[in-house]
């Protein structure tokens, strides 16, 4: 009886938290912008442009691609290491161009660098799908690099490329990169009409050869990709989520229609690992680079809402809608007290940003059909779904128990010690000198700040009772990730035009 009163207490603190939250003055979002896409220059490999920003990383990992003789230079690092995994980075692009194609508008001069972050994954990844009937899973040898902390332009561990193909098929990978072409045509639909035909072009090539060779990438690659980025969800939700992302694209019956017939045959409950084991969650409540449930339904209600066809898109997002208010009957996910929302496993902020998105979109098809959403005896409108994705937001920016914003840069107090190699160790301007394998460990180690900032980076985040150690040894919690800052460009776009919202 005592801890059910102490839980419903903890619930009550948290929501009146949220509101006082929602009533104190809005963070700058016009300078969290930037920041946050600039992000992407710090996680670049290959050959750095003239107009590289964040010019204390320098070239890097310029011959990827020879062991298998193709062209794999370009792309991002997807963290803290020096591994090109394409399956997450591809999951990013699409993000990133999702937030484009529904944001962009509000993004000002910034539109420009944010095409420019879309470009370089694209770039990467049409060189990825260059070779019909393959497709390029990662690039690097994770353990050897994990085993290592170093500098990517010193990197000297095996750059093994890790291609699935006609007999070592990777569906999830492919159908990945697939949305991720077609998501990125679109965001260049207006301003480069050329480029824009190509991915789209690629994109249906990709995705044919995902669904014609099926198979999961784990079987076929999987000591290039595992456990770091091993696919627990199955293929099958990639799959759609490529046809929803290509029929947006082209209109083309064909890609509608198989939505619509594989819909139902995604599995009901996903796997996740979570300290080490597996663990069962509800498919129409995930989404992220590895499960694109809550992503499928929310992108297809776009254009099926107050229609024939809403069904089971529209009833499911809402579920999930349903499934995050603090105040939801339905909710399944936790708030920490200072009103984080938590997800099980760890690099928590993947969640709190890419929900949060999905709420902001989901709000704009409501309001554009004139909908709300029934939680049971809680009702929502669109400005409770911002509400929500703003308390989110203010939260990473800075109002929190903490008073840190976990973005690198931002405010006057934020993470200084972040899990990133790069970031960690002397730059190759002030330190020209070879840092081997194993001579970074002291770095690592090092109670001092980085010394160099990536700017715009996000880190893994607090516990769950909003605490943070600020420490480069704790991964899942000082580790900037491409997937966390992604949906967030879209979010601080949002806000950055309607800083002030309605009252619910």
């Amino acid at each position: 009886m005592g801890s059910g009163k102490c839980m419903s207490l903890l619930t009550l603190l948290s929501i009146v938290w949220m509101v006082m939250l929602g009533k104190v003055a809005s963070q700058d979002y016009g300078d969290a912008l930037p920041k946050c896409i600039l992000f992407f220059e710090g996680q670049r490999s290959g050959k750095l442009p003239s107009n590289q920003r964040m010019n204390w990383r320098k070239d890097s990992a310029l011959r990827d691609g020879s062991d298998v003789g193709m062209d794999l230079l370009g792309g991002y690092y997807d963290a803290g290491d020096n591994v090109k995994f394409n399956f997450p980075m591809a999951f990013s692009a699409t993000m990133l161009a999702w937030s484009v194609i529904e944001f962009g508008q509000y993004m000002g001069s910034e539109q420009q660098n944010a095409l420019n972050s879309i470009r370089w994954a694209a770039d990467y990844l049409l060189k990825s799908t260059a070779v019909a009937g393959k497709v390029t899973a990662a690039v690097g040898n994770p353990n050897a690099d994990h085993n290592c902390w170093e500098r990517p332009e010193d990197r000297d561990t095996p750059r093994t490329s890790y291609v699935v193909n006609q007999t070592h098929p990777g569906s999830e990978v492919s159908a990945e990169t697939a949305a991720a072409l077609a998501a990125s045509s679109l965001a260049f639909k207006s301003s480069d009409q050329a480029y824009s035909k190509v991915l789209i072009d690629r994109a249906k090539e990709v995705f044919d050869f995902a669904d014609k060779f099926r198979g999961n990438y784990k079987d076929s690659v999987g000591e290039g990709v595992c456990p770091f980025y091993c696919d627990f969800s199955g293929y099958l939700d990639e799959l759609v989520w490529g046809a929803a992302w290509l029929f947006k694209v082209t209109n083309e019956r064909k890609y509608w229609d198989f939505v619509q017939n594989n819909i139902a045959h995604i599995p009901k409950q996903v796997n996740r690992i979570v300290d080490g084991n597996s663990q069962a969650f509800n498919s129409f409540a995930e989404f992220g680079w590895d499960n694109k449930g809550a992503g499928i339904n929310v992108l297809v209600s776009g254009w099926v809402m107050n229609s024939t066809t809403a069904d089971p898109y529209v009833p499911q997002a809402n579920k999930f809608m349903c499934s995050m208010f603090p105040e939801s009957p339905e909710k399944t996910v936790s708030y920490s007290p200072g009103g984080l929302l938590f997800k099980p496993g760890g690099s928590n902020m993947q969640h709190a940003t890419a929900f949060s998105f999905l709420l902001l979109v989901y709000a704009q098809y409501l309001k554009k059909h004139s909908g709300t959403i029934s939680c049971g005896s809680f009702e929502a409108t669109p400005s409770r779904l911002e509400q929500v994705a703003k308390g989110q937001a203010d939260y990473i920016l800075g109002k929190n128990p903490l008073g840190m914003s976990y973005m690198v840069g931002f405010s006057q107090k934020f993470p200084q010690r972040i899990h990133h190699r790069a970031s960690s160790l002397p730059s190759v301007g002030g330190h020209p000198g070879h840092i081997k394998c194993k001579d970074g460990t002291p770095y690592y180690q090092s109670k001092n700040p980085n010394p160099n900032m990536l700017t715009g980076a996000i880190v893994g985040g607090p516990d769950i009772k909003d605490q943070f150690p600020d420490d480069r040894t704790n991964a899942p919690e000082s580790e900037p990730t491409t997937y966390i800052n992604a949906p967030f460009v879209g979010i601080l776009a949002y806000f950055k035009a309607f800083p002030k919202l309605p009252a619910v």
